[in-house]
């Protein structure tokens, strides 16, 4: 199953990460506080570098949280792209766009439909129905924002990917 799917997964559904190439701006050390103005300036930055034709999206936006994300956790915010860059491309605030890949392995994943709001119970009933399976969080956590996030928040879809071990 692959990734970024047209249709939405089911409530945990398992698939094989591929290395799908990504532009993203990392962010390390941050809060759950820090998201809004992490997303806003990330997401504008690379959405410029698109409009200039330097990057060619290939897939939805995402995001990467590595570690606790209830706590202090890294951050990648990205897209998947036709080709990732093979420099760093400088922003307005002082980050870079850089390659990523999307991390490889077994995951399950599943889909929430409404405000981002909901993404919480979304995560918390992965995580609960993949301990059912004896499948372990590998600390990663992908949320892919499927629709555009300017849609009415009842129209909202995030698919959100869990690698498991």
């Amino acid at each position: 199953m692959d990734a970024f799917p047209d249709a939405p997964f089911g409530p945990t559904d398992s698939l094989e990460l591929e290395p799908v190439p990504l532009a993203v701006i990392r962010h390390g050390g941050i809060r759950i506080s820090d998201l809004r103005d992490a997303f806003d300036s990330g997401y504008a930055a690379i959405g410029a570098a698109f409009a200039a034709g330097t990057l060619i999206p290939a897939g939805p936006a995402v995001a990467i949280y590595h570690g606790d994300p209830m706590g202090v956790f890294d951050l990648e915010l990205g897209f998947p792209v036709q080709a990732p860059p093979s420099d760093p491309i400088a922003t307005g605030d002082g980050t870079a766009i850089v390659a990523s890949a999307l991390p490889t392995g077994q995951a399950v994943a599943t889909t929430v439909f409404g405000s981002y709001d909901g993404l919480g119970a979304g995560w918390a009933g992965l995580v609960a129905r993949a301990a059912e399976a004896g499948l372990h969080p590998r600390g990663v956590w992908i949320e892919v924002y499927v629709s555009d996030p300017d849609v009415a928040p009842d129209e909202l879809r995030t698919d959100l990917l869990m690698p498991v071990a």
